[in-house]
Parts: structure tokens; sequence; C-alpha cells
């Protein structure tokens, strides 16, 4: 491909080309550049309209050469029963980032929704007991289902239980990820009863309240905290992040816009307090579980390095076998 051309990947390419194990290897291995001081912290920018907001999250990771990546992503969670559409859409651009060369644009959902379920899987891997069965999923979109897939690949999970102000929703998840993972799903009305029962709890959905408090776990437990991606939203109780071992994606990012802005907020806890971000336990800098009976909350608000690495692996697939469709911009 020469400096003129640019591939676009399509939803259906990324599809065909990206795969879950590969997005967890991807994901784990960005996390470990970050935590041995390899990359570059990365940018966030928010905007935020009515019915929904906008970020651009931007990052840089040398790899099989250099990379810069940034994701402009929509997020309107409405948006299927308001108009029909998707609640997200969005694309990321991949760039060389030792000349400048525009490399790919690519659709950004799939991209979100397989590197956003593989932070989770990586984070249960370091954080999770080894011998967690049992997972509670609150939110039973598209994300809550390949949650669900991810952590199937690390833990050995015999069980699940689907939560969903959504019933019908709720009701459907149990039904197919029952029959995909070969798994007991349970459709649950009482979030805190399931979790209280859960050796890894999940909570992806827009919340802007807590939907965890702090008798609603139960000790050794291991919470993703997937939702809070602008300062409005919340899912955990500051009471319950206090009483917690607290794991960041990005410490900085966390306290702007995750569970953890909320707590800090409410002055149940400082920057202090937190743990270590996700990169330094991965990284082998910091200790991750220590002991059975901790709870440890994983606050992820999303990496732009998991979108970098992810699009790197798509591009240099789609070259190896030719996907996509190839556009000269001199032309």
């Amino acid at each position: 491909m020469n400096s003129n051309d640019i591939l676009v990947l399509t939803p259906r390419d990324i599809q065909t080309l990206l795969t879950l194990e590969e997005s967890i290897e991807a994901v784990e291995r960005a996390f470990r550049l970050y935590g041995e001081g390899k990359a570059a912290p990365p940018a966030v920018l928010s905007m935020h309209t009515e019915h929904g907001g906008f970020h651009i999250k931007a990052g840089m990771l040398c790899l099989n050469r250099q990379y810069f990546g940034a994701k402009v992503n929509g997020n309107f969670p409405g948006n299927p029963a308001r108009c029909g559409l998707p609640t997200i859409q969005g694309v990321v651009i991949l760039c060389d980032a030792g000349n400048g060369t525009r490399l790919a644009v690519m659709d950004s959902r799939d991209i979100t929704t397989l590197r956003t379920a593989a932070a989770t899987a990586v984070a249960a891997k370091y954080l999770s007991r080894k011998d967690s069965q049992v997972v509670t999923v609150c939110g039973c979109g598209t994300q809550g289902r390949v949650q669900l897939r991810a952590l199937a690949r690390v833990r050995p999970v015999k069980g699940a239980f689907a939560y969903d102000s959504d019933r019908e929703q709720a009701a459907r998840f149990s039904r197919e990820l029952a029959s995909e993972l070969n798994v007991k799903v349970t459709q649950v009305t009482d979030l805190a009863a399931a979790a209280c029962q859960s050796d890894i709890c999940v909570t992806c959905t827009p919340s802007h309240e807590p939907l965890l408090g702090p008798d609603d776990v139960r000790p050794g437990a291991f919470v993703a905290a997937i939702g809070a991606d602008n300062p409005h939203k919340q899912e955990i109780h500051p009471g319950l992040m206090a009483k917690s071992k607290i794991i960041c994606d990005v410490v900085e990012q966390c306290a702007m816009m995750g569970d953890l802005h909320h707590a800090l907020d409410a002055g149940a806890m400082t920057i202090a307090d937190v743990h270590a971000e996700l990169g330094a336990i991965v990284a082998g800098q910091k200790p991750g579980r220590e002991s059975q009976e901790e709870i440890i909350i994983f606050d992820s608000t999303g990496m732009a390095l998991q979108d970098v690495t992810t699009a790197a692996m798509l591009y240099e697939k789609a070259e190896k076998l030719g996907s996509g469709v190839r556009l000269n911009f001199a032309a």
C-alpha cells in the first residue's frame, strides 16, 4: 500500500477478522506496555448532548511499528428505542506514528465492544479468584453478552445471573448465552441478591445512580464497573468503593469520569486510596489479589491504547489477507 492509500474496514470486515481471543491477547499486551512505561499516557476529550455524547480517545503504541490511533465515538444509549440506531457509532483512524502516514479508517463499534470486554477478561485474570465460577451480569445488551463470553475465556464459569431493567432483554440473554456457553444462566429481578451469590459481578449500563451498594457483594468478589464513561454515569456506590481495593485502567481518567470520580466527590476516597492501574499489575509492578477475602473493583473507563492495539492488529491482519477497501486520497 503506497503512502496515498488508506485502508477502509467496514463492520463486516471487522467481524470477519477480529476474534475475542485475539482481542484479549492484544489488550493484555497494551496494558503491559503501558505498565512498563513503554507507552505515553493516552488522552481523552468528551462532549455531551441532550441524548448522549461524543468522546475522542487517542494514544500511541510501539508494536511491529509505531502506531497512533484516535477513536471518535458517539454513545447514545436511547438510540435503539428512540430512532432504531445503534447505541455506539464511530470510527477509528490509525496512522504511522513515525511519519504521520494515514493507514486505515475502521468502523469503531465492534472494536469498542470487544476491546472493552477484553479489558474485563484481563482484569479478571489478574484480580479475580482463580476458582471464580458464578458471574452476575448487570446490563444484558450487546456489551453484557460479550462480557460473559470474555470471562468464560479466563475463568471456569459454570453459572451466571442476568439482570436488566428490560426483563425481556434479560430473558433473551439468559436463553441464548446458556445455549452458547453451555452454562446455567438465570434471569433475576433482585440484583443485590444475585451479586451476593457471585464471584464476579459486571455492571455495563448507562446508569446515573449506584447499582451496587456496600453490602451487595460478598468477600472475595471481583467487580468490573464498565458503564461510567462520562462524569454523569455511576454504577458503584461510594461506600462500596471505599471498602474495596480499587484498580483503574487510567487513574486520571477514572478520577474525571469513572466511579472513582463519584467516590472522590463524595469524600469516600482520595486518589492515594487507589491501589494501582491495571497496567502496573499486568507488568508485575504492583500486586493484584493479595487475599481470598478482599473485594476488588476494576474501574474501567476505556483506555485509548485498547483501541490502538486492536486497530493495529486488525490493520496488519487485513493487509496480510487483502481484506477491506483501499482508497487513494491523491486521486
